[in-house]
């Protein structure tokens, strides 16, 4: 959307390279971040990302450059990328110029605002800690999210990122009367049509907005989707004072836009090809989720680590701006224990008495302490069997084991493929169910009873107790 001035400044294309469009003014030299417009009924969208010298800027085109050609008259609109804001834009779906693309009419009732916004001054920041409960066991026990914080789902390619975000807006918007906002950047069309079409018939939609910079299209536009989604998260947050849901996946490929922008403008490359500015790029769109005297935006990001390194620099720059980490593990997945989070690499800041309680911070310690112990006996184990452990180390192993099972949850993303209701967990009874096995109070039960349940009550009333207690030895 351009900026509502009266557009005076007229320019000819220099040079086209790629998505690289050097444009020449012999008048006014437009500012950093200016949209430029060209074609019929100005369809080529470009951003002004250099002043190259007093008669030229180098803008990196938002839409495809097909059909642009030296000589071509480019339009200066006088304004930056703008999204639209307000109630109109809920239960719709944009890209990243605020278009509609879920077939239906242009939304009414809405503002334009320009997507490079300055992040709240410290002065607005709230600085308590308040947990945001998913109803999901595993992260409610032992890696609880912020309210207002950034949490990260570190994974490789198909451990089960987006089932998780999915799952996390229906319980989101199920029990929290907040606006949730799904930004897809680099993801793949299907993608967005099935989340779509899911969240309409679970019913969510009304209270969701959707914006997606597809993988085909070009960097520029996939790099300032999260811009177009945060501003929008932004007024609902500051305007309507109420709590959002930012979903991000995938922030891996934001950072991937950028290093093909900076590869495009001929940035100098830092290691493994990235580009130099990525640590404040990334800054200058994390800064902006944040928790203030208004309301919050919660985020939670899919993070895609390249070949599963978590020392990619990626993933290195991601890691420092969020309060969770929770690592999705293909070892997991493969066991069939969803969500495939790693219980030993995931982490989370909340875990502190003075934030969750003495009793979970108390719990959540135990809980790392048997799985680490389960962790050190599993080569012994494969070498020398269950039976030349101590009676203590099998009880570990025991409790380990039946914690991991406890511990994996139905979902309603996945209630078609699974053909097992989903369901939600209070932070209560997770704990309840957690402590009670600990304490040995389902030495008895078979593993599997206690495999993609609920409450730790179900176990009880689908299974009775074995006569005998089953091997363990099987890992």
């Amino acid at each position: 959307m351009i900026s509502g001035k009266t557009p005076m400044n007229i320019g000819v294309v220099a040079s086209v390279r790629g998505s690289v469009v050097d444009v020449h003014f012999a008048t006014q030299l437009p500012s950093i971040h200016t949209l430029l417009r060209a074609g019929d009924g100005g369809v080529m969208v470009m951003e002004v990302f250099a002043q190259l010298d007093e008669r030229h800027v180098r803008a990196i085109s938002l839409t495809p450059t097909q059909g642009l050609a030296r000589g071509m008259p480019v339009t200066d609109t006088g304004g930056p990328l703008q999204a639209p804001v307000g109630r109109g834009v809920l239960a719709r779906m944009f890209n990243v110029f605020g278009q509609a693309i879920d077939r239906q009419p242009p939304p009414e009732d809405v503002q334009w605002r320009s997507v490079h916004r300055a992040p709240p001054p410290l002065a607005r920041r709230s600085t308590k800690s308040q947990v945001f409960e998913t109803g999901i066991k595993v992260i409610d026990v032992l890696l609880p999210l912020e309210r207002g914080g950034k949490a990260g789902l570190f994974g490789g390619a198909g451990v089960g990122k987006t089932v998780l975000l999915t799952e996390m807006i229906q319980n989101m918007v199920g029990h929290h009367e907040g606006v949730s906002i799904f930004c897809g950047i680099g993801e793949r069309c299907r993608e967005g049509e099935e989340l779509y079409r899911e969240m309409k018939e679970a019913g969510v939609l009304p209270n969701m907005v959707m914006v997606f910079g597809q993988m085909n299209e070009p960097p520029g536009s996939r790099f300032r989707t999260g811009h177009a989604a945060l501003t929008m998260a932004e007024y609902f947050r500051d305007d309507e004072q109420r709590d959002v849901l930012l979903l991000i996946d995938n922030i891996f490929r934001f950072i991937q836009a950028g290093m093909e922008v900076s590869g495009l403008m001929g940035q100098m490359p830092s290691r493994l090809g990235y580009q130099p500015t990525m640590g404040t790029e990334l800054s200058a769109l994390e800064e902006r989720i944040a928790n203030t005297d208004t309301g919050a935006i919660t985020s939670i990001q899919a993070v895609y680590v390249p070949a599963d390194d978590l020392t990619d620099p990626a993933a290195v720059h991601t890691f420092s701006h969020l309060s969770a980490s929770l690592v999705l593990s293909r070892k997991r997945a493969s066991e069939g224990l969803y969500p495939a989070v790693d219980l030993l690499q995931s982490g989370s800041k909340m875990t502190t008495p003075s934030i969750v309680g003495q009793r979970h911070y108390e719990l959540a310690q135990e809980i790392r302490q048997t799985l680490a112990q389960y962790e050190d006996l599993k080569d012994i184990i494969a070498m020398l069997g269950l039976e030349q452990l101590s009676p203590e180390d099998r009880n570990v192993v025991a409790r380990a084991r039946r914690l991991e099972r406890f511990l994996t949850q139905p979902f309603f993303a996945t209630e078609q493929f699974s053909g097992i209701k989903g369901k939600t967990v209070s932070l209560a009874d997770s704990l309840d169910g957690c402590e009670r096995i600990l304490r040995d109070e389902f030495k008895d039960y078979p593993e599997s009873a206690l495999y993609m349940i609920g409450k730790i009550d179900e176990a009880v009333r689908q299974k009775q107790p074995s006569q005998q207690t089953v091997t363990e030895g099987q890992i």
